[in-house]
C-alpha cells in the first residue's frame, strides 16, 4: 500500500496508519528512522519474527510485555534461558505463546553472540546488507528484496529460526535501513535526512 491518509495533524501520512490510531506515533516516530543499537536491532528482528502469520498490531499491543518477558531483549541474557524460561514464557498470556518463536529468539540470542564476536557488532552486520537506491522498488510495493534474501540466507547459515526474506525485509524497513515512507508522506523527508546524516557502523 503507497497511498497516503491525513494525519493527526492533518498532513498526509502512510497508508498503512489507518489500521489502528496507535499506528501513527510508532509511524511518526520510530518506522524507517536509522538504527545502529545492537539491542534495538536484536528486539525488533525478534518481534518481526513473531508477527509472522499476524498483524503489526498484535504485535504492537503486546511489545512492552514482550520486553517485560525478555528481559528488554538484553541478548546476554537470553541467550542464557533454559527450558524452564521457555516454558515460563509459554504461560506468560502477555505475549504470543508460540513454542518455535519463544525458542528461535534463545536460540537466536546465542548466534548473536557468535556473530558479534566474528563481525564486531550486529549493527555492523546489518548495515552490511543496505541496498542501493538505484535497485529500490517503489515505496511499499514489496515485500522482499534481493537483500533481504541474502541476509535472510546468512543468517539462516549461521544458525538463525524464523528469519525468512519477509520478515527480514520488514525489519530493513523499519530500521531504516530503506525509507519506504509513501513518496507523500510527511515523514518520508524526515527519513531520508535521518538516512543521510546517519554514520553506517563499520
Amino acid at each position: 500500500m503507497s497511498n497516503t491518509i491525513p494525519g493527526p495533524d492533518g498532513k498526509p501520512r502512510c497508508g498503512w496508519c489507518a489500521a489502528a490510531p496507535e499506528f501513527f506515533p510508532y509511524h511518526d516516530k520510530e518506522w524507517g528512522f536509522p538504527v545502529d543499537n545492537d539491542q534495538r536491532l536484536f528486539e525488533k528482528i525478534c518481534l518481526e519474527s513473531f508477527q509472522s502469520g499476524l498483524s503489526w498490531r498484535t504485535i504492537l499491543a503486546k511489545r512492552e510485555n514482550f520486553r517485560r518477558a525478555f528481559d528488554h531483549f538484553d541478548f546476554h541474557k537470553v541467550a542464557q534461558y533454559t527450558d524452564a524460561d521457555i516454558e515460563r514464557l509459554l504461560k506468560d498470556a502477555g505475549i504470543v505463546r508460540h513454542r518455535g518463536k519463544i525458542e528461535a529468539v534463545v536460540n537466536n540470542a546465542g548466534k548473536l553472540l557468535e556473530l558479534i564476536k566474528n563481525e564486531g557488532s550486529f549493527a555492523a552486520y546489518v548495515w552490511r546488507f543496505e541496498p542501493s537506491e538505484k535497485v529500490l522498488t517503489a515505496p511499499q510495493t514489496a515485500s522482499r528484496s534481493a537483500a533481504s534474501e541474502a541476509m535472510s540466507k546468512d543468517l539462516r547459515k549461521r544458525g538463525w529460526k524464523f528469519v525468512g526474506p519477509t520478515t527480514v525485509y520488514a525489519f530493513m524497513q523499519a530500521m531504516g535501513l530503506i525509507n519506504d515512507h509513501a513518496e507523500q508522506c510527511a515523514l518520508r523527508l524526515s527519513v531520508e535526512n535521518a538516512r543521510k546524516k546517519f554514520k553506517r557502523p563499520k
